[in-house]
């Protein structure tokens, strides 16, 4: 199919829904947009996006069909809902880029091949930034000819890799929240080790840059860091569900996760204390919490 042929609805226009949007309408597709807060895709209607009412109305005539909600049970919601379900053409391909637990998407994938529908779990990495720059990292489970005959979408968005059966894209994505979970707190710690020290954090991040300890979480989100500026980004409470779904695969798989259980249990926290929608980078304000109360009982 060409870019003239190819329909696309993107239903969930949120914080990466909308520039993931954007990017497939400035590469030329025909994109119908839904969200629930019909404000967030009526300000797609500027860039060429056809703006619908109902997700019904969206993947009506779609060739593919793009998922960004906030969890697997919103996912299927929207797209095991009768009027949906009925509206999918036959031979749509649908592609979940939302973050949900992997059984979810397995169980997505097998429901929607019984009415001829193909299935792609195809989570992404990068956040906002990624998603405006069209450089997320794709990590798709499901069919590897379906992934491939998508190429030329998928190339507005980022770089896809298939990484497995349905379900791997999902498994991935966890695995990359895991990291950037860790790194997020490895970074934290470390910020206030050097302040404590004597040392300047900003300086401490430009000393280090280049070095071993280098990464995209350093880069932006040591900076945040620094400038103490915590507005998503991306919220700690996704942040926080996305660890308990590695929790949950973890003791399905029988295994012991240490560091995980450790920032997951720093995330559980730090949301319950009202920072759910916090960039996930705040972290560093709990631990200078606990370390401030841990100075107060000496």
């Amino acid at each position: 199919m060409s870019k003239d042929t190819k329909r696309i609805a993107f239903l969930g226009t949120g914080l990466m829904g909308a520039p993931m949007a954007r990017r497939l309408l400035g590469a030329g597709f025909e994109v119908s947009v839904w969200n629930r807060d019909p404000r967030k895709a009526e300000a797609l209607a500027a860039h060429g996006a056809r703006v619908c009412a109902t997700p019904a109305d969206a993947v009506a005539k779609a060739d593919i069909v793009f998922t960004m909600l906030s969890d697997g049970k919103a996912v299927g919601e929207v797209l095991f809902a009768p009027a949906v379900l009925d509206a999918l053409p036959q031979g749509a391909i649908v592609v979940d880029t939302s973050s949900i637990a992997p059984p979810i998407a397995r169980e997505h994938a097998t429901r929607l091949a019984e009415r001829g529908l193909a299935h792609l779990d195809a989570p992404v990495s990068g956040g906002v930034v990624g998603a405006e720059a069209g450089t997320l990292a794709i990590m798709a489970g499901g069919d590897a000819h379906t992934v491939a005959q998508l190429t030329e979408v998928f190339a507005a968005l980022g770089r896809v890799t298939h990484v497995g059966p349905s379900g791997a894209g999902q498994i991935c994505k966890l695995a990359n929240q895991q990291i950037v979970a860790i790194t997020i707190g490895a970074v934290a710690e470390a910020m206030m080790l050097v302040e404590a020290g004597g040392a300047s954090r900003e300086k401490f991040r430009e000393a280090i840059r280049g070095g071993f300890a280098e990464s995209r979480i350093l880069e932006l989100h040591g900076k945040r860091m620094v400038d103490r500026e915590f507005q998503p980004g991306g919220p700690s409470r996704l942040q926080l569900k996305d660890l308990n779904a590695v929790a949950a695969m973890a003791d399905a798989l029988s295994l012991t996760l240490t560091l995980t259980t450790e920032v997951r249990a720093a995330f559980a926290a730090f949301v319950e204390e009202g920072h759910g929608e916090t960039d996930h980078s705040g972290l560093l304000l709990h631990l200078e919490k606990i370390n401030h109360r841990q100075e107060e009982g000496q």
